[in-house]
C-alpha cells in the first residue's frame, strides 16, 4: 500500500502538466498562525532548509510540496541523465525540467517567485507553487503549506487579509479528500487554537483532523503538555503529536535538521518518556504517511469515478468542437442543411432540444394563436366605446330631413362596420408576436440545436441575417393578408348570412311577445286597438309590409310603442320663444339637457344594438378562424419552405467560403486545451487501472 502515494503524485503530475486544479487529490493541508511553527514542522519532515525564513508573513503563496522517497537506483539513474551529482535534489513546476541539488537554491528560487506574483508589499497570492522534493531520508508525503492566520495588518499589507487568507485556507480543507495538519504552539492556550477552530468548520467530526503541539519546549517553567498531549483538554481523532522546533539562534547558527531532531528525541526522553515513542518528527512522518495511504485508498474509488466523468464530459465538449475542416464546400452544405432542417423541426414540435423552461417555436406560436389572440379577441366588447348617443345620433343622421317611418338599415351598417373595424389592431398584433416567435427560433436552433456554428461566427451571423431577411420580407405580405381579412368583411355586410337571420327572428319573437304582454297589461277602459297602434290602417300596411320573422325591419314595426324600459338621454333644447324686436339665430348651438328616449327611441337603440352584436360575433369568429391560417399560409409555412433554398442560393458561392468558415480566434486553442485535458485525464485513468492491476487497491 505504500506505493498508493507514489501513484497520487503522479496525478498530480498529469493534472500539472494541463495546469487544471478540477479533481480534487488527497493530500495534507498545513494549518496555522503566524510563527506557529509550521514551517519548521515541514522543514523537519523534509530534512532540510528550504522554506523563506522572516519577521511577520513569510509563507504568501500555497506551496504544493511533493517528498518522492528514492532508491540507490533511482538515484543513480537520475544523475546518470541529467549529469549531476548528489543523493537529494529538487524541481518546480515552473522551471520545467530543472534540477535543484543546492537547497539554498531551492529557498531563494521560493522567495523570488513569490514575489513575482504576490509582488513586495506583503500581499498573498492563491496561485500555488509546486515543488518536488526526492530524497532517500524522506517518507512519500504530499503537503500543502499556506500562509499564517493573521488578524492584524501590517505594512502595506492590504486591509482585508484575515479575510484573504481565511478564503485562501478554507479552499484547499474544504477538500473533502484532503488532511488537515492542525498546527498549534505549545506556549498558547489549546482552546484558542484558531487551526483548531478553522478545521472544526470544515470537518467538524474530525475524520480528517491531526493536530501538531509546536515548541514543547519552550513552555513556562513548571508547566508541561502532558494533558494536551493525552488529548484531555481537546481531542482530536487521529490524534495530537507534539514536536519541538529549532529556535531561531539554531537556524542563525545553520544548525543542521538532523541534529535537531536527536536532540528532540533526548528532550522528549528526558520530559515526556511516557510519550516518547508517540511524539517527535519521526513519528509524526510515519503518522502522516500511514494517513494518507489509508486516505488515499480510501478516496481512490470516488476518485476514479470523478476522472472517467470529466473524460466524458470533456470528450463531448471536444466533439462539439470539430475537427479541423478539410472539405470546405461539404462542410458549408453541411450546416446550412442542419440549421435549415433544426429550424423547421422546431417548428414543428420535432427538435432534438426541447426547451423545458418555456414554450418555443411551434408550441408558442400555438399559444399565440389560441390563447393570446383568441383571448383577446373574447375580450374585445360588441359595443366596445358605442354610445347610446352614437346609435341614436347614427339613425337620425340617416334619415335625412325626412321622420322616418322604419330605422334606417344604413345606420345599422354604418355602427357595425365601426366595431368590426375594432378586430384589425389585435389581428395585426397577432402577426407580430408570431413573427418574433420566428425570430427568437433562430437564437434557440444557434444555442442548443447547431453548436458547430459557434466554430464559426461569420457563418452564424451571415445565416442570422438570410433569415432575418426572408422573415422581414414576409412580415408586409402577411400584413396586407390580415388588412385584407378585415377589410373583406367590411365589404359586404352579410344580413342574409344564417346565423344573423336566426338571430333576427328570435329577436323578432321577443319583441312581439313583449308586445303582446304590454297590450294584456293596458287597462279595459282603454281599447285594445288604439292602443296597438295609431291608426288602423297604418297598421295593417305596416303589417303586410314586414310580416317576415326573418326580416330585421320587420322586428323594428312589431316592437313599436314598447315601453319595457327608458333611458336619458342628452338632447338639445329648443330655441326660447324671441322677444319682440329681436331676432332669431337659428344656427346658434342649443343646450344639451337631459331627457328620457321615448318609447321609439329606446326600441330603436336596443334593436341596433343587439343587431350590431349578433353581427359583430359572427365576424369575430370569422376573424379568429382565419387571421392564424393566413399567418401560418403567408409566413411560417413559407419561410419553413423557403429557407433552405435560400441560404443555399444566398451563402453557398465559392467566393464565401474562406470567409464563413473562418474559426473564431479563441475556438484553436479551447480545442488544444480539451483535447489536453482528455489525454490528461485518460492518462490518470490508466494511473488508476494500474493500481487494480498490481492489486493495491
Amino acid at each position: 500500500m505504500e506505493a498508493l502515494i507514489p501513484v497520487i503524485n503522479k496525478l498530480q503530475d498529469v493534472f500539472n502538466t494541463v495546469g487544471a486544479d478540477i479533481i480534487q487529490l488527497p493530500q495534507i493541508v498545513v494549518v496555522g498562525t503566524q510563527s506557529s511553527g509550521k514551517s519548521s514542522v515541514l522543514e523537519s519532515l523534509v530534512g532540510r532548509d528550504i522554506l523563506p525564513r522572516g519577521t511577520g508573513i513569510v509563507t504568501r503563496r500555497p506551496l504544493i510540496l511533493q517528498l518522492v522517497h528514492i532508491d540507490s537506483e533511482d538515484r543513480r539513474k537520475t544523475n546518470e541523465e541529467n549529469g549531476i551529482d548528489g543523493e537529494e535534489w529538487g524541481k518546480f513546476l515552473h522551471t520545467k525540467n530543472k534540477i535543484y541539488t543546492d537547497f539554498e537554491q531551492i529557498r531563494q528560487e521560493i522567495e523570488s517567485e513569490t514575489e513575482r506574483v504576490s509582488g513586495n508589499n506583503k500581499g498573498i497570492s492563491d496561485d500555488p507553487i509546486h515543488l518536488k522534493v526526492f530524497s532517500p531520508h524522506v517518507v512519500n508525503l504530499t503537503l500543502v503549506d499556506l500562509p499564517g492566520i493573521t488578524k492584524v495588518p501590517v505594512g502595506d499589507q492590504p486591509k482585508d487579509i484575515e479575510i484573504q487568507i481565511r478564503e485562501l485556507i478554507f479552499k484547499y480543507i474544504s477538500n473533502p479528500n484532503s488532511i488537515i495538519l492542525a498546527v498549534t504552539a505549545a506556549n498558547t492556550d489549546m482552546a484558542t487554537s484558531e487551526a483548531l477552530k478553522v478545521a472544526r468548520e470544515v470537518d467538524p467530526d474530525g475524520r480528517r483532523t491531526l493536530a501538531v503541539v509546536t515548541k514543547l519546549d519552550l513552555m513556562d517553567a513548571g508547566t508541561d503538555a502532558m494533558d494536551v498531549l493525552m488529548g484531555r483538554v481537546i481531542p482530536v481523532k487521529l490524534g495530537i503529536i507534539g514536536v519541538v522546533n529549532r529556535s531561531q539562534l539554531d537556524i542563525n547558527q545553520k544548525k543542521l535538521v538532523a541534529d535537531s531532531i536527536r536532540d528532540e528525541y533526548a528532550f522528549l526522553q528526558k520530559k515526556y518518556p511516557s510519550l516518547a515513542n508517540r511524539n517527535g518528527t519521526k513519528y509524526l512522518a510515519r503518522t502522516l504517511n500511514r494517513l494518507l495511504m489509508h486516505h488515499i485508498r480510501d478516496c481512490l474509488p470516488e476518485l476514479k469515478t470523478r476522472i472517467n466523468v470529466l473524460a466524458a464530459q470533456y470528450q463531448s465538449l471536444l466533439n462539439s468542437y470539430g475537427e479541423p475542416i478539410e472539405d470546405k464546400s461539404a462542410t458549408l452544405l453541411q450546416l446550412i442543411t442542419k440549421f435549415a432542417a433544426e429550424y423547421c423541426h422546431t417548428i414543428e414540435g420535432t427538435a432534438k432540444y426541447i426547451e423545458t423552461a418555456e414554450l418555443c417555436g411551434g408550441a408558442r406560436i400555438c399559444y399565440i394563436f389560441h390563447e393570446t389572440f383568441g383571448r383577446t379577441l373574447e375580450s374585445v366588447d360588441p359595443l366596445g366605446g358605442l354610445t347610446t348617443i352614437d346609435v341614436l345620433t347614427a339613425i337620425r343622421n340617416a334619415t335625412g330631413p325626412r321622420p322616418a317611418l322604419f330605422v334606417p338599415e344604413v345606420s345599422f351598417e354604418l355602427l357595425v362596420k365601426r366595431q368590426v373595424k375594432r378586430l384589425e389592431e389585435p389581428s395585426l398584433r397577432c402577426v407580430e408576436l408570431v413573427h418574433e416567435e420566428m425570430q427568437r427560433i433562430i437564437q434557440h436552433c444557434s444555442n442548443y440545436s447547431t453548436q458547430e456554428l459557434l466554430r464559426f461566427p461569420k457563418l452564424h451571423d451571415a445565416i442570422v441575417e438570410v433569415v432575418t431577411s426572408l422573415l422581414r420580407k414576409r412580415l408586409p405580405v402577411t400584413n396586407e393578408m390580415v388588412h385584407n381579412l378585415v377589410a373583406i368583411e367590411l365589404a359586404y355586410i352579410n344580413t342574409k348570412h344564417p346565423d344573423f337571420a336566426d338571430a333576427c327572428g328570435l329577436m323578432n319573437n321577443n319583441i312581439e311577445e313583449q308586445r303582446r304582454n304590454r297590450m294584456r297589461d293596458l287597462p279595459s277602459a282603454v281599447p285594445r286597438d288604439k292602443a296597438a297602434s295609431s291608426g288602423p290602417q297604418a297598421g295593417s300596411v305596416s303589417d303586410q309590409a314586414d310580416s317576415g320573422t326573418g326580416n330585421w325591419r320587420g322586428m323594428l314595426k312589431r316592437g313599436e310603442e314598447n315601453t319595457g324600459g327608458e333611458r336619458a338621454i342628452l338632447t338639445p333644447t329648443l330655441p326660447a320663444s324671441p322677444q319682440k324686436g329681436h331676432a332669431v339665430n337659428l344656427l346658434d348651438v342649443p343646450v344639451p339637457v337631459s331627457r328620457k328616449l321615448s318609447a321609439r327611441e329606446q326600441r330603436d337603440c336596443e334593436v341596433i344594438e343587439r343587431l350590431i352584436k349578433s353581427y359583430f360575433l359572427i365576424v369575430r369568429k370569422n376573424i379568429q378562424d382565419s387571421v392564424p391560417k393566413a399567418v401560418m399560409h403567408f409566413l411560417v409555412n413559407h419561410v419553413k419552405d423557403c429557407l433552405q433554398s435560400e441560404l443555399v442560393g444566398q451563402l453557398y458561392k465559392s467566393g464565401l467560403l474562406d470567409d464563413l468558415l473562418t474559426e473564431s480566434e479563441d475556438m484553436a486553442q479551447r480545442r488544444n486545451e480539451a483535447a489536453d485535458m482528455l489525454k490528461a485525464l485518460q492518462k490518470a485513468s490508466q494511473v488508476i487501472a494500474e493500481i487494480r492491476e498490481t492489486h493495491l487497491w
